[in-house]
């Protein structure tokens, strides 16, 4: 099929459309949001689903639909994404699946751009459905491309483990030969997908009958690999990326025994073959020591395990070769050194956004006004208002958390509680704590950004644009206050008449200042 240059992301939207893929389902979140584009703009017109979705929980369900229907899906997403799935995604670790099913986990080891680096190896583990985790680009388009087959093969699910190196460094990736889709087909147990108590027991215990599988399954895979080495003082547990990063300091092959690991549940059979030969274990893992605390509690053989918990490795930020080499006794020869001169350059909201205008209006009033406000923020490019020059927010937590903190500080006593959230943020999972807002008349001030897109992750679409007013009005809020404003400086004056005006009603408003982004807006202008 030829070799094509891809980012890790590119590699796995590529293996999926060639492996027969009927649908991608997502929602944009770095490092994931390019394996969806990718598809996008390879599937224009044709029958492939590939619309973003409102948000990860919805993107998994769909997907989990469409296996039902016996094709197969896929769902991408960041880590933090992860967590809002959850709920069917460890459901369908019981349920299972007819047409194959990838779960993308895209994480991100030293935090470029989350609120956190949890480590998605744990939701698997947790879920008890096989993991795949690649070194390089060509391996995550070969666990793609073959991991539908697997997962029709298992009956589950298979969650895909990324990083953000991987994903966004590009490599020579070998094609293969591309599929058909398959044709819709369901289940000959017409009450697999039905977790009814008595339905979920009996398939719990058939998912926990199937771990055995798995684990043989760990141990004959292609990406779980035992490398024997002349010094058996120290054997090396090496997962996915960090394998690479060990390699990049032993071009001519490492002296030590090497345990490649790219597939889970953990081949027991080949950790006990590399804890028999050596003295000690280092554990390579970008993320949290997922296999680290596994060794350590599951081979009770009083062997020394080395990793992140013991200081060997940091306990946070991702692994890049000079940390792997310290951590096996390397010396370190850096070839360039960092000038003095070069500085951090903290981001920024973009000159002329509309965002900015928002912040100035809002903090203007509130400064001056109300002492004793507090703004409860929420994920996305005005997050940057907690920055100079506008220290504009109280809080950032999650997707969606600016409204339910507004209102639980409203329920505290705190006035005025102020809730600023994004128009794609805000369908994401901000309507929800609106209709909490609602059924109780708490008194807070929403404001919905809306720049007519989800701009921190590229200008994908947004689930609300055109619907924003529709939407409040309907799940309740007062026609009278889904107030709509244009964040300009010409009207900063209206702007701040509207704020004071919603500020001062005891009860629930939505204050709506809409611009389009002016990087979509330029785009579009230069496509013309």
């Amino acid at each position: 099929m030829g070799k094509q240059l891809l980012l890790g992301d590119e590699a796995i939207a590529q293996a999926a459309l060639d492996a027969g893929l009927s649908g991608v389902y997502a929602y944009p979140g770095t490092p994931s949001t390019e394996i969806t584009e990718y598809i996008q703009q390879a599937t224009a017109g044709s029958d492939i689903h590939s619309r973003w979705c409102a948000n990860e929980k919805t993107a998994m369900e769909a997907a989990l639909g469409m296996s039902f229907a016996g094709k197969r899906a896929l769902v991408c997403m960041k880590h933090v994404g992860m967590n809002v799935a959850a709920d069917c995604f460890i459901n369908s670790g019981v349920t299972g699946v007819k047409g194959g099913l990838i779960v993308v986990a895209a994480d991100d080891p030293s935090m470029h751009s989350s609120q956190n680096e949890q480590d998605s190896r744990f939701y698997g583990d947790f879920a008890l459905v096989p993991m795949y985790e690649p070194s390089n680009q060509q391996e995550a388009y070969d666990m793609a491309y073959a991991g539908f087959a697997f997962s029709e093969q298992t009956g589950e699910p298979l969650l895909m483990r990324m990083v953000t190196r991987l994903a966004h460094s590009r490599s020579g990736v070998e094609r293969k030969e591309a599929q058909p889709q398959n044709a819709i087909a369901f289940s000959d147990d017409p009450k697999q997908f039905i977790l009814l108590p008595g339905i979920a027991r009996k398939r719990y215990k058939a998912l926990l009958e199937k771990q055995e599988a798995l684990i043989e399954a760990s141990e004959n895979s292609p990406y779980n690999r035992y490398i024997d080495g002349s010094d058996k003082k120290t054997g090396i547990v090496a997962c996915g990326i960090a394998y690479n990063y060990l390699m990049e300091n032993y071009p001519d092959g490492c002296e030590h025994p090497v345990l490649k690991i790219g597939q889970y549940p953990l081949p027991s059979k080949l950790l006990r073959q590399l804890a028999d030969a050596c003295d000690e274990i280092l554990v390579l893992e970008d993320g949290q020591p997922f296999v680290e605390k596994q060794l350590k509690g599951c081979l009770g053989l009083g062997i020394r395990v080395k990793g992140r918990m013991d200081g060997t490795l940091p306990a946070s930020g991702e692994l890049n070769p000079d940390i792997v080499a310290h951590a096996v006794g390397k010396e370190n020869k850096s070839t360039f050194a960092i000038p003095s001169l070069v500085e951090m350059r903290p981001p920024a909201l973009c000159e002329g956004c509309g965002h900015r205008d928002m912040y100035t209006t809002l903090t203007q009033v509130l400064k001056e006004e109300y002492p004793d406000h507090k703004v409860f923020g929420d994920i996305g490019c005005y997050t940057l208002g907690a920055n100079a020059p506008f220290y504009a927010i109280n809080s950032c937590v999650d997707m969606g958390a600016s409204i339910t903190m507004a209102k639980g500080a409203a329920d505290a006593g705190v006035r005025p509680a102020v809730a600023v959230i994004g128009d794609s943020t805000f369908t994401h999972s901000g309507m929800t704590g609106l209709l909490d807002c609602v059924n109780e008349n708490t008194p807070v001030t929403i404001i919905i950004s809306d720049n007519e897109t989800t701009a921190m992750t590229g200008g994908q679409d947004s689930a609300g644009t055109g619907r924003l007013e529709s939407i409040c009005t309907g799940i309740g809020v007062a026609p009278e206050h889904v107030r709509v404003v244009v964040p300009l400086k010409k009207n900063y004056e209206e702007m701040k008449q509207v704020i004071r005006e919603e500020l001062d009603y005891p009860g629930v408003s939505v204050i709506i200042p809409r611009r389009e982004c002016i990087q979509t807006l330029a785009r579009k202008k230069r496509n013309k």
